[in-house]
Order: structure tokens, then C-alpha cells, then sequence
């Protein structure tokens, strides 16, 4: 039985809602996204309480989602230049709660940065862990590489290289529906808790997949990937402002 009771939202290229007192601000740099289909039944009881596998013609996804995290800021303060600055690679997946909010669900989350990856297990309560990690741009590739120290599991790694593409002029429902996510689901006291976002539109160029070795996913407790990704994405990145930790939708 599905615990939806509303709608899943539009998927909206733009930000439904703009946050007017942001609790964090950073940018997302250097992006790539690499997506494999999962069947939902697969991954359904990996998500918090509350939510149900988001599908797109009945199929769900898991990512890996390779970046450099940008001068994250606290209350519009001025972002911190070096423990505000990292590489950060992702594993997640798709997720829609009762309300009809569409998000991520975070399974891990390698930084290289001990002093946020602290911050983000006990401030936040998300799966952040301690890693080595590069970010190289060549000629006409991005590389990332993440080998993981703590806590583990020890020897947990991906290496990324992709060669980004031409900017997509219009991006097609999945590539919106993998992108376009306008905040996370995460436990809070006994519900499914929505943590939004806003940035401005994504600029997306398909990329082609020049190397991937991980087990990253596999290390997160899903099935691991078989066969070629169904989509590979590259974003030069965006400015993003991240709000408070909510259960039911705030009034408007």
C-alpha cells in the first residue's frame, strides 16, 4: 500500500520556492552525474519512514553524483574558503513522501574535509564520511577519485573520468527528473523530514563515460550496478541555498 497521499509535485526545471532565510549557502562545482535504473522494490525499504521510491515510467534510479563542494556559508555569511571548499562524491536515490515532495535520499556521502564531514553526521544526521579525494580537470576530461578512511567501510572508492559534451539545449523529462531535485528526505523525529533547496537552472551537457570503477554502491547497501549507466551528465555548477529541516510543508 503506498503511503502517498498527495500527488508526487511537478518536476520543475526552476525552484518551486525561493527560501527566504537560507540556513546554508554554497556552491556545487564540477559536477557529474551517472545514473543506472533499479527496479523500486528494490531500494524501497533503504528510504526513510514516510517516503516511497520516486519512478519515472515506473523505474527509479540510483546516482552517483561526483563534485567540488564550494565555500559553504552559514546564514549568508561569507563562505569559508578552505574547510568550506572539497571534493564530495554521493550515492542516492529517489524518493517522494506524503505531501507529494520529490527528493534525494542520501546512502553516503565521501569528503575530504574532516571538519564537515563531523559536522554534517552529528549536526545533520547524514551519512557523511572521510575520504581522500581528487578532482582534476584536463584538456577535455573530468577525473574524481575517492578512497575512503572513516568510518568506513575501509576500501570503499570510485574513479570518475568523463569528457563533457556539448550544452543541452533542452534537457528530456528524466534528464530534468535526475537533476531537478529541490531538496532531500532524511529521518527526523519519527518522520520523513524534507531539507529544500534552490538554485538557479541547471546547465547540463551529456558527457561520455571515459573510466568508472567504484564499489561506492555497493558499499551502500544496494545491488550493484550491472551494465552501461543510462544516463552520464556534466554541469559546470551552481550557487545553492539550503533551508531548515521540515515534516509537514510549510504554510504559504
Amino acid at each position: 500500500m503506498s503511503i502517498t497521499s498527495s500527488a508526487p509535485e511537478p518536476i520543475t526545471p526552476d525552484a518551486p520556492v525561493l527560501l527566504r532565510r537560507p540556513l546554508l549557502t554554497q556552491q556545487w562545482l564540477d559536477l557529474t552525474f551517472v545514473h543506472w535504473a533499479v527496479d523500486p522494490a528494490a531500494v524501497a525499504g533503504l528510504l526513510p519512514a514516510g517516503t516511497i521510491p520516486d519512478t519515472f515510467d515506473g523505474v527509479t534510479y540510483v546516482g552517483l553524483v561526483a563534485f567540488r563542494m564550494h565555500r559553504v556559508g552559514w546564514l549568508r555569511l561569507p563562505g569559508v574558503p578552505y574547510f568550506g571548499s572539497f571534493p564530495e562524491t554521493n550515492v542516492r536515490l529517489y524518493s517522494v513522501d506524503a505531501y507529494g515532495r520529490r527528493g534525494v535520499v542520501f546512502r553516503s556521502m565521501d569528503a575530504s574535509r574532516l571538519v564537515p564531514v563531523l559536522m554534517g553526521r552529528l549536526g545533520f544526521r547524514l551519512p557523511y564520511v572521510w575520504s581522500r579525494m581528487s578532482v582534476r580537470t584536463g584538456e577535455d576530461t573530468v577525473a574524481y577519485a575517492s578512497e575512503r578512511r572513516l568510518p568506513g567501510p575501509r576500501g570503499a572508492y570510485s574513479r570518475l573520468v568523463v569528457r563533457p559534451g556539448e550544452r543541452i539545449a533542452e534537457p528530456t523529462g528524466l534528464e530534468h527528473f535526475l537533476t531537478a531535485r529541490w531538496g532531500m528526505h532524511k529521518p527526523f523525529f519519527g518522520d520523513a523530514g524534507f531539507l529544500p533547496n534552490d538554485h538557479p537552472r541547471w546547465p547540463l551537457h551529456r558527457a561520455t563515460l571515459v573510466e568508472c570503477e567504484e564499489n561506492l554502491i555497493g558499499s551502500a547497501g544496494l545491488p550493484a550496478p550491472t551494465g552501461e549507466p543510462v544516463s552520464v551528465l556534466y554541469s559546470p555548477g551552481v550557487p545553492v541555498r539550503l533551508g531548515r529541516a521540515t515534516t509537514a510543508p510549510p504554510r504559504r
